[in-house]
C-alpha cells in the first residue's frame, strides 16, 4: 500500500468554484496549514495540459509539507506531472490497467459504492477507497447516496483503508462515527469556507474524536 492510513483522515478536494477570489495555490496551502492530509486537484472541462500545469504548481506546495498531491480522473496527466497518484470513479479507466501503467508505487484511489466494487478495486490494485455520498452533496448534486450501514459494510470487506465522502461537514460527520472509515474527504467544507485554515483545523478535531 502506497498511502498510509494517516494520510486520509482529512483529504480535501478542490474546487474553483468554492474559493471566493482566492488562488488555488493560496488555499491548498492554507488548507495545509489547518490540518489537512491529502490534496486532490479535480478540474473538470480544462485541457490536460492545464491540469498538468496546476498539478506542477500544487506540487510544490503539498512536498513541501510532505502531503500527497492526488489527480482526479487522469491518470496520464497525474504521471505525467508527477502527482503522487490518482482518484478514479467506476466508469474512469480500470484499476488494474492503471497499476500495470503506472507501477506499484503510484497511489491509486477508487470509487466504491457497493461492497462488490470495493472488492474489485482492493483486488485490482487499488491503495485506497473513496466511498460515499455519506449525505447530500452541494457539489455533486446527482451522486448516488449510501447509508451509515452501507459504509460500516464496505469498510469492512476490505483491507484497505477508506474515506467517507459526500456532503461532509464538522456538523454531521458524527452521525457515520465508528464506519470503520480512516478519514474524510471534503471539498466546500474546506475551501468554501471564509477561513480555510480554521476551517481544516476544526475539521481535523471533530475527524479525530470520530474514531
Amino acid at each position: 500500500m502506497n498511502i498510509d492510513k494517516s494520510q486520509l483522515l482529512l483529504y480535501a478536494v478542490t474546487d474553483r468554484g468554492c474559493l471566493k477570489g482566492k488562488s488555488l495555490e493560496e488555499a491548498v496551502e492554507q488548507a495545509i496549514l489547518g490540518g489537512v492530509t491529502c490534496v486532490q486537484l479535480r478540474e473538470k472541462n480544462v485541457s490536460e495540459d492545464e491540469v498538468i500545469e496546476e498539478a506542477k504548481k500544487l506540487l510544490k506546495i503539498c512536498h513541501k509539507y510532505n502531503v500527497p498531491l492526488i489527480i482526479n480522473d487522469d491518470y496520464e496527466a497525474a504521471l505525467k506531472s508527477g502527482a503522487d497518484g490518482v482518484h478514479v470513479g467506476i466508469e474512469d479507466a480500470p484499476v488494474a490497467e492503471i497499476r500495470r501503467i503506472a507501477g506499484e508505487k503510484f497511489i491509486i484511489g477508487a470509487t466504491a459504492k457497493t461492497v462488490e466494487q470495493a472488492k474489485l478495486a482492493e483486488s485490482s490494485g487499488a491503495d485506497y477507497l473513496g466511498v460515499g455520498a455519506v449525505f447530500p452533496s452541494p457539489t455533486k448534486t446527482n451522486a448516488i447516496r449510501i447509508t451509515p450501514q452501507q459504509l460500516r459494510e464496505i469498510c469492512s470487506c476490505v483491507s484497505i483503508p477508506a474515506v467517507a465522502i459526500g456532503g461532509i461537514t464538522a456538523e454531521n460527520v458524527y452521525e457515520i462515527k465508528g464506519c470503520g472509515h480512516s478519514g474524510i474527504a471534503v471539498v466546500s467544507a474546506v475551501f468554501g469556507a471564509d477561513d480555510i485554515k480554521a476551517a481544516a483545523k476544526q475539521l481535523c478535531e471533530v475527524v479525530r474524536n470520530t474514531f
